[in-house]
């Protein structure tokens, strides 16, 4: 747990993990003249879908249960509140331009789907394939190991041994006891699977934006939608306060909406490593085996960090007057 004072309040960016590259790039669109903090936020999270950050982010990794990649993002303005959001995501690469564009040519907040394609080929983003070797060869050695691990629960065939199709396990309308092994849990995240990368920025003008994106859970059910794209859950942002965004098990975080939660703390006056803390404690009452950590950076420059289920948290952070970003390592709360 970790939390700086800036000398000045903007311009400064930071994102979740080492991704120093998407940092830098993004730094450097806060400095173009006439440039907007949403657009460096854009360029950062693009630059993490164009080198498939840690294999969690863009194209070409993380394939489902049908062995297809598809992406989830989000983009926040500060300064109006608008947001832009697509989730299940085929055959686009540009998850975070999407998401930009929702914002931008809409009056809606979020996309989802074959429909977010179509919205997106309008717009003029490029229709390609999001397959990779590597994804296929993950994939194609998922389904002979029977498909292990998968997400399925309560039904049959067993899931814990057998590929699908599933069905119900329980007669609907029928009341069930539920066993211990039926009582919904969450196991660890495996490494590599929740390095999903939401960044926050301040651009000179002191305005403030976030955004997030990534391919989602490695195996996941189709259609299945991360934190990441949902608003208040990946990130969240305002402008008289600072903004936060989250990574890991996106299926147990998005319930608490975390992102939200420490910027409403922050908004009464709690540190961004303690509104961190505070967010990632209340997500652990609940749910002690969760991997995740939460981002925070206030208006005024200061940021922090919390986290859970891993050794430690890397972010990085780059500031006016430094040459390259720097990360910032935070030890994960013992809980």
């Amino acid at each position: 747990m970790s939390s700086t004072t800036q000398t000045a309040a903007s311009p400064i960016v930071v994102n979740t993990w080492p991704f120093i590259n998407a940092t830098r790039n993004a730094f450097a669109t806060l400095l173009t003249p006439g440039a907007t903090c949403l657009d460096a936020v854009e360029v950062g999270c693009r630059t993490c879908e164009d080198e498939q950050c840690d294999g969690s982010v863009g194209w070409g990794s993380h394939p489902d249960e049908n062995g297809e990649t598809t992406l989830d993002a989000l983009i926040m303005d500060g300064s109006t509140m608008s947001v832009g959001a697509v989730a299940n995501l085929h055959r686009i690469k540009n998850a975070i331009g999407v998401a930009r564009a929702v914002l931008r040519y809409s009056t809606h907040s979020l996309l989802v789907g074959e429909s977010a394609t179509k919205f997106a080929i309008d717009m003029g983003f490029k229709e390609e394939d999001l397959h990779s070797n590597a994804s296929i060869e993950a994939w194609n050695k998922w389904k002979s190991s029977n498909c292990q691990p998968n997400y399925r629960r309560n039904v049959q065939p067993d899931p814990t041994t057998s590929c699908g199709p599933y069905t119900p396990k329980f007669e609907a309308g029928k009341i069930y006891t539920y066993t211990d092994e039926e009582i919904p849990s969450h196991r660890p995240l495996p490494d590599g699977e929740h390095d999903t990368i939401g960044m926050l920025a301040v651009d000179p003008n002191g305005n403030m934006a976030a955004g997030a994106s990534t391919n989602g859970l490695q195996f996941k059910i189709p259609g299945r939608v991360a934190d990441s794209a949902l608003i208040g859950s990946g990130a969240y942002v305002d402008n008289e306060v600072g903004g936060a965004c989250a990574t890991g098990d996106g299926d147990v975080m998005q319930r608490f909406v975390p992102s939200y939660h420490v910027v409403q703390l922050m908004r009464q006056g709690t540190a961004p490593d303690e509104a961190c803390s505070d967010a990632i404690a209340r997500i652990a009452k609940f749910y002690p085996n969760f991997t995740g950590a939460v981002l925070a950076l206030g208006k005024d420059g200061r940021h922090g960090a919390a986290c859970h289920g891993m050794n430690s948290f890397p972010y990085s952070v780059m500031q006016q007057g430094w040459k390259d970003p720097q990360i910032v390592q935070i030890p994960c709360l013992k809980l």
